[in-house]
């Protein structure tokens, strides 16, 4: 059993949105990847990307939305995202919005322009 304390859990910053690792190959996980995303006021906008497996956002606080026309989320909603499907979240609401973010270990994503990623937070 790994334990991952919030105050020790690695941050990693990108324009709009920090991410908050827990679970992860590198944190004892060898199967599931968890983080928390933290969605600044007036994000959105950004090109769609993707992921190759299918990847769950569960709303803690906040208004949000993925994608053009998609749902309106807010606390206890959750959405599945399928693999392959474009992911633009935007924060519709006042404040930060927060969710937990669940995929499985050794995904890929996929930006708009075709640079294929492994994020940081979820190694």
């Amino acid at each position: 059993m790994q334990v991952i304390h919030a105050d020790e859990a690695p941050r990693f910053r990108l324009p709009g949105v920090e991410f908050t690792g827990y679970a992860a190959p590198s944190r004892g996980s060898a199967g599931l990847c968890t983080w928390r995303l933290t969605v600044d006021v007036g994000h959105g906008g950004d090109a769609p990307h993707t992921v190759d497996h299918d990847e769950v956002f569960m709303v803690l606080s906040g208004t949000v939305q993925l994608g053009d026309g998609g749902d309106r989320l807010g606390p206890g909603d959750a959405v599945v995202v399928p693999a392959g499907e474009p992911i633009a979240l935007t924060n519709l609401g006042e404040e930060n919005a927060e969710l937990i973010v669940a995929i499985t270990a050794g995904f890929t994503g996929h930006l708009a322009d075709g640079t294929s990623v492994q994020p940081p937070w979820a190694q």
